[in-house]
């Protein structure tokens, strides 16, 4: 009708006869969600400001501690609790975008292998392997992050390790594809708990396609995974209580010159008071009398841990400026370059 008659009457009558406001007729329609903009940061302690997607993988992780239902106002306290500045509301919209409110519930398509046993009777390298994600706590940038460590039951070696601000299926499955080029894991028994990472349908899916024996722990049950727990107990008492990590890379630095003391110089009480990588070189000599090859005596960070003399024993390099220990250094450095140019590397 005021369209029809807008020439002849002036606007303020027609809206008078329409019984409308003059404001709703001049008023345009927004094109999205009415409101402001909500916030794609979040504050942090005296860190300034984190991306959302931080903090919903925080939400996640607390999440998938067993038993853990929260709601949006529980989340709201334990997030303020990690010196995070948010409130209910946006927790709430955070929560729901990502599906994370309470009453979700944890579906895992196929069976699950169960553990049978608590005790694991290792008689030989990369027969059984565990692994279970640990939390470490940054001071200088207030905040938690994630180191996932695979070890070796036989030898207790650390085999690998990652650390970073979260760990999705995707780095569980890298990692699973190092250690199969790196080693081989057919035929391995690979223990973990019900972390999210490690019950995904696609990690699963991938260890099968690798051949490899994937095991689940009881729920609340850390004691069937004891001996990753007890590496990360050690680790606890040894480096990160004695230690406050300024930042992300000096935490990481101070983690990988961990791993190497742990690996190749801390005397291990459960394998008879020798290092890992001792028991390690011990039980490849061992098993069908094979000798560890040049990649298998490579340590962590690349360098060489230790060389195999003419009566089959292995020489631990102990001293860097030793002459004679320089000389083995450039013999087996030149056969693993032989080794890697052979296999096309």
């Amino acid at each position: 009708m005021i369209a029809q008659y807008k020439g002849k009457m002036s606007i303020e009558v027609l809206c008078q006869w329409a019984a409308v406001s003059k404001s709703s007729l001049y008023y345009p329609a927004h094109p999205g969600p009415r409101g402001i903009k909500p916030s794609s940061h979040t504050s942090i302690g005296k860190c300034g400001l984190v991306d959302n997607q931080k903090v919903v993988d925080q939400i996640r992780a607390i999440l998938s501690m067993d038993y853990c239902v929260y709601g949006y106002r529980k989340m709201t306290e334990e997030l303020r609790d990690m010196e995070y500045l948010i409130n209910h509301k946006k927790v709430y919209r955070l929560m729901k975008e990502n599906h994370l409110l309470c009453g979700r519930r944890i579906r895992v398509q196929g069976k699950r292998k169960w553990v049978k046993h608590r005790r694991i009777e290792a008689n030989r390298p990369m027969e059984y392997l565990c692994l279970d994600i640990k939390y470490v706590w940054v001071k200088g940038e207030n905040r938690w992050y994630y180191q996932l460590a695979i070890m070796d039951v036989y030898s207790r070696r650390i085999l690998h390790w990652i650390f970073q601000r979260s760990v999705r299926q995707n780095d569980v499955i890298a990692l699973m594809r190092w250690l199969d080029l790196r080693f081989g894991l057919k035929g391995v028994i690979i223990r973990n708990d019900n972390g999210s990472q490690f019950i995904a349908h696609k990690v699963r899916e991938v260890l099968q396609s690798l051949e490899a024996n994937q095991e689940f722990t009881h729920v609340a049950t850390p004691e069937e995974n004891a001996y990753i727990e007890a590496f990360h107990s050690i680790q606890q008492s040894e480096l990160i209580e004695r230690h406050c990590f300024s930042s992300y890379y000096d935490a990481k630095q101070h983690i990988e010159k961990y791993m190497y003391w742990y690996n190749f110089r801390r005397k291990h009480g459960a394998i008879g008071f020798i290092t890992p990588m001792q028991k390690w070189i011990k039980g490849l000599s061992s098993t069908r009398g094979m000798l560890p090859s040049m990649a298998e005596a490579m340590d962590l960070s690349g360098s060489v841990s230790g060389v195999m003399n003419e009566n089959k024993k292995p020489e631990y390099l102990c001293r860097a400026d030793d002459q004679k220990s320089q000389e083995n250094n450039a013999s087996v450095a030149n056969c693993f370059e032989k080794t890697v140019q052979f296999i096309g590397g």
